[in-house]
């Protein structure tokens, strides 16, 4: 999604008329150059039509596929011990091969056949989508903490109190087995392969928004080409709700269903040692990538210009004509010498730029465009705004699994239902209002303004909607928690239960969680068939006043009934906070120099990648990790946290949407007032010579006056 990249805003390097000659002789080979025999032939591939619908499915696919990472990060990290950090750096991976290509496309944007390296992108996003999945296929079977090697089936057993000395040395047995060289080789082998694969990810994706919106813009009739950008724009912003969609779906299957051990498994998607099938999710999505990529390998160079504009859009601009309208339009269509004007910058020379000299040029029309105060407030607003989505896009799953506890599946459905939407219909509303109400520089940042000022108002209720951490023997005890989990100090010290080990149980009376039916002193289990599933209990536990009972599985938040109204809160900010996407790119238009607006469009998502993308999954996972109070262990490192502190990992995420929408508020502010100023010193000229004027009509009035006399 987004305005156009690189070559996108150039304009055809010829006039209609020799373009249109130039490109008929190209068509009509074998038939001379009698146009008929071109309007004659039906040919799917020469029509811009069917080109944005391949560009539509494509790109859809495309980010699908890219945001499918960010639907089951707190999956992956499960299943391969990784910390939040980890997987936020993971997650941005996809934008270091992105950066380091994206300001060259401007260069070789009419030099290359783009369809054709449209399709050779997605050919490698496919591929890319296909080495994310291979750590699956390349790793050992999953084995929860806690499952019997023998048999998943026996994990329950294996967890209960064993009044024996020999428990701790059992136990350590497998811990150091599992730190053998080889092991940690094949880990950083899969992590490795992750990280490559996401930087394929980037990579494919350089030349596939540029150039087809490039190339739609092109061959489209000048009339029609907004609405068919409008049109790619709409269903392209589909994608990462659909990859959510698709992550809610994958996650609830178990990760190991190719494998299934023949006595099946005793988890359920609600515990929390529950890993989903997150690469079967990579596979899906990289063969819709690869089956919309293969027409780009049929479509031509260059096609024939459309020539007629759509009825319905004739029609429409019939009704609503306006002599301001036309006075817009006149200009482009029927003054041939804006052409060579257009060429005069280097955005439109740099076609006829041999790559060394556009490297040396580069950086002076770079920092040409960062002494701009508007583009650069612009562009930092819009900085500020982007790591507020890339946190969210790639923590927001997470935080709802921890802070409300629901599964994985369930946290993707909510926010691919309502949040994605919410952010799609803010964007379509504010290109809306700067339309119709045909919204200059100053009225359009007063927009922006009252979005962000809003969203951030949306936002701070969300500091209060959650719960503390409930109760965690020997964990939160240690952390000064309230007295009473010590009522039976010495209940589990027959036990020697596994320092390892994790299945968590919760006493439901006192809403005490034990980390294994052993650290509470359960010495049965019994199953409790209901129609809906069976219930596991363990029992005869010392650790629970009178030698109670403990349910298998986690303690329910009891701060469920929030969720639905913190859906809500977050989908409306994310619905404001969009709408100042299309007022806040419309004043990077207006604001630079008409020659330098590709380049200033390019060097606006560089910063944006640079600067939000790739750093803020990577702050927001180290936020999120200094919350956390119990580790897994592997190998003396901590791999993943198992609880975190709840009240903490509220205040500091959304404590840091808080800060970056502050940021972009005071960036609107601060634009806000140097338009205003300019507006003032362009009323002064007409303002100023009053006095003066008032002077010479009084010194010519005394004078008529005098000569009177």
């Amino acid at each position: 999604m987004g305005p156009r990249i690189g070559s996108v805003g150039e304009e055809p390097q010829m006039p209609d008329h020799d373009a249109k000659a130039a490109l008929g002789a190209e068509d009509t080979t074998g038939h001379g150059a009698n146009p008929e025999p071109q309007d004659k032939r039906p040919s799917l591939f020469h029509n811009i039509k069917f080109f944005l619908l391949c560009h539509s499915l494509l790109q859809l696919a495309q980010l699908m596929i890219s945001g499918y990472l960010k639907s089951s990060i707190s999956t992956v990290e499960k299943r391969f011990g990784l910390s939040s950090q980890i997987s936020g750096l993971l997650a941005s991976f996809n934008e270091v091969g992105n950066t380091t290509l994206i300001v060259f496309v401007s260069y070789f944007g009419s030099r290359v056949h783009r369809p054709r390296f449209i399709g050779c992108g997605a050919i490698l996003v496919a591929l890319a989508g296909l080495l994310m999945s291979l750590p699956h296929f390349i790793s050992d079977p999953y084995r929860y903490e806690g499952a019997s090697p023998e048999s998943a089936l026996q994990d329950a057993e294996d967890s209960l109190c064993v009044p024996t000395t020999t428990g701790p040395a059992f136990a350590s047995t497998p811990s150091n087995s599992s730190c053998s060289s080889r092991a940690e080789t094949k880990h950083l082998t899969v992590v490795a392969i992750m990280f490559v694969a996401q930087t394929l990810l980037g990579v494919g994706g350089v030349p596939i928004q540029p150039f087809g919106i490039s190339y739609i813009d092109d061959f489209a009739h000048q009339s029609n080409s907004p609405l068919y950008l409008g049109v790619l724009f709409a269903i392209t912003m589909m994608g990462p709700g659909l990859a959510y969609g698709l992550g809610g779906l994958m996650l609830r299957l178990y990760v190991d269903i190719d494998r299934m051990p023949p006595g099946g498994i005793s988890l359920t998607s609600k515990d929390p040692r529950w890993v989903g099938a997150w690469w079967l999710g990579f596979l899906i999505a990289a063969s819709a990538v690869a089956l919309a990529a293969t027409p780009y390998f049929f479509f031509p160079r260059e096609m024939p210009k459309e020539k007629h504009e759509l009825r319905f859009r004739r029609r429409g601009l019939a009704v609503a004509a306006s002599p301001s309208n036309n006075d817009e339009d006149l200009p482009r269509e029927q003054s041939p010498g804006e052409v060579p004007e257009k060429r005069e910058g280097l955005a439109q020379m740099a076609p006829d730029l041999t790559v060394v000299q556009f490297i040396k040029v580069f950086p002076r029309v770079l920092l040409r465009t960062l002494r701009h105060p508007i583009f650069l407030l612009v562009v930092l607003s819009q900085v500020c705004m982007s790591c507020t989505v890339a946190g969210m896009a790639t923590f927001l799953p997470k935080f709802l699994e921890r802070q409300f506890s629901i599964t994985a599946s369930y946290a993707n459905m909510l926010i691919g239902c309502l949040s994605i939407p919410s952010a799609i219909l803010g964007v379509v509303v504010g290109g809306v209002l700067v339309k119709r109400l045909r919204l200059g520089p100053r009225h359009s940042t007063v927009l922006c303004l009252l979005g962000a000022l809003f969203c951030l108002l949306f936002s701070l209720p969300l500091f209060f909607m959650g719960c503390s951490t409930h109760r965690i023997a020997d964990v939160t005890d240690r952390l000064g928690a309230p007295p009473g989990l010590e009522l039976y100090p010495s209940c589990k010290e027959v036990c020697a239960c596994p320092s390892g080990d994790f299945n968590p149980t919760c006493d439901t009376s006192t809403r005490v969680e034990y980390l294994t039916p052993c650290h509470a002193g359960c010495t049965a289990r019994v199953t409790k068939v209901d129609p809906d599933k069976d219930q596991v209990y363990y029992t005869n536990c010392s650790c629970v006043a009178g030698g109670g009972h403990v349910l298998a599985g986690s303690c329910d938040s009891a701060c469920g009934h929030l969720l639905l109204p913190y859906m809500l809160l977050t989908s409306v900010a994310a619905a404001l906070a969009s709408l100042t996407h299309t007022p806040s790119f419309m004043l990077i238009l207006r604001g630079v120099k008409k020659e330098d607006k590709s380049l200033a469009v390019g060097i606006q998502f560089m910063l944006l990648r640079v600067l939000a993308w790739m750093p803020s999954p990577v702050i927001h996972g180290s936020a999120i990790d200094t919350t956390c109070v119990h580790w897994a262990q592997s190998c003396g490192r901590g791999a993943v946290c198992r609880y975190y502190d709840l009240d903490l990992l509220r205040n500091r995420f959304i404590g840091l949407q808080f800060f970056f929408k502050s940021g972009c508020l005071i960036c609107f502010v601060l634009i806000w007032a140097i338009l205003r100023q300019q507006d003032q010193k362009e009323d002064a000229p007409e303002n100023s010579p009053t006095p003066a004027l008032l002077q010479q009509a009084s010194e010519t009035k005394k004078k008529t006056q005098e000569s009177r006399v």
